[in-house]
């Protein structure tokens, strides 16, 4: 078996995985959605938007920056 490497999550709204949800099954061990019988190898991995709501940060860019 070739190794693959790990698909990227997608992050969708909780009503599109309501109306997947027929063609999709919750993965514990990836905390998403996959695809039922061929998502342990292909196709999207899907997890619940939980990022919206969020203010815009005022303060200092603190992503890039050096600590010393």
């Amino acid at each position: 078996m070739a190794h693959h490497a790990p698909r990227p999550r997608r992050y969708v709204p909780q009503l599109t995985l309501m109306l997947v949800r027929p063609l999709f099954r919750y993965s514990p061990s990836r905390d998403a959605h996959v695809l039922r019988v061929i998502g342990n190898s292909r196709g999207p991995v899907l997890r619940q938007e939980r990022r919206h709501g969020q203010l815009d940060h005022a303060g200092p860019e603190r992503r890039r920056v050096a600590v010393r």
